[in-house]
């Protein structure tokens, strides 16, 4: 059964973020820590599963809920403008917050799918030495042609499509996918469906940024991943030119359980134990 976390709250820019702080593991006090960034419209809550087997290798969890999602305010709306760069600044201001929890210890960010991006953004535009390590589960650049045959041309019609009844709308109701959305995030996420690179982020070239980055990173990516398939990682870790990156491809059958984008969450355990073998592998401070 997973433990029960602590609910704290972090205030940025008018917006509150919830962070979920769950309890030290078992063990010798200052193991790593984990601080993990959520998927589009995915509640933190939904982590407890991969946070009980993060603690169980060990490791310290912190879960947060991205703006505008679960515990975080404020509910996308038509005044809500903010997008990929506030995003990750986001992290940057919760990584402040947390740094008497996080002083003297290795530190990681773990992103899924736009927390992932999200992550990889922070260390590009923001102080990278505040982190140690990233791994990266389900993520990638959903760029269209890194699909096989006629779904690369279905996702190049739904991300495209989802952008203009945003643009419409104000804001993206969260019909079907990736839960009510500011338009400023759903439109970066469709420049990179559209494109295959990062947007513009305040007058900043994050393609640029981006293969800057040189902390070590564990690319993760997961069978049966209806969004973000294999090939959409290695498009993400190709980005990646300084960086030294493990690469890792979570079978079904070192899960011993089905997957997809989702259900990976309920079947981790063997993937928290590689994640506490990296962080181990990592330089103390």
């Amino acid at each position: 059964m997973s433990a029960e976390y602590t609910q704290e709250f972090v205030d940025v820019d008018g917006a509150r973020l919830g962070v979920q702080v769950y309890p030290e593991p078992d063990g010798p006090p200052g193991a790593p820590v984990v601080v993990i960034w959520p998927a589009m419209g995915v509640r933190a809550r939904y982590y407890r599963p991969f946070a009980a087997a993060l603690r169980d290798a060990g490791l310290a969890v912190i879960v947060i809920d991205l703006r505008g999602t679960g515990a975080s305010t404020p509910t996308p709306a038509r005044t809500c403008r903010y997008g990929y760069a506030e995003l990750a600044a986001d992290v940057r201001v919760v990584l402040d917050a947390l740094k008497p929890r996080l002083d003297g210890r290795v530190r990681m960010l773990l992103g899924h799918s736009l927390g992932g991006q999200v992550a990889v953004l922070h260390q590009a535009l923001h102080d990278a030495e505040a982190v140690d390590g990233l791994a990266l589960v389900a993520v990638g650049l959903p760029w269209w042609r890194r699909y096989p045959g006629l779904h690369g041309w279905r996702v190049l019609a739904s991300t495209q499509g989802i952008a203009a009844a945003t643009r419409l709308l104000g804001v993206w109701p969260g019909w079907g996918f990736g839960g009510r959305q500011a338009r400023g995030v759903i439109r970066d996420w469709a420049h990179t469906a559209r494109t295959g690179r990062f947007p513009a982020l305040d007058g900043v070239d994050a393609e640029a940024a981006v293969r800057l980055v040189r902390t070590p990173i564990l690319a993760v990516s997961v069978d049966d991943d209806q969004y973000t398939p294999h090939e959409t990682l290695d498009h993400l870790c190709a980005k990646l030119t300084a960086a030294p990156v493990t690469r890792h491809r979570y079978p079904v059958a070192e899960a011993g359980a089905p997957l997809d984008h989702f259900t990976w969450v309920r079947a981790a355990t063997p993937l928290a134990a590689r994640i506490a073998e990296f962080a181990a592998a990592l330089p103390r401070r």
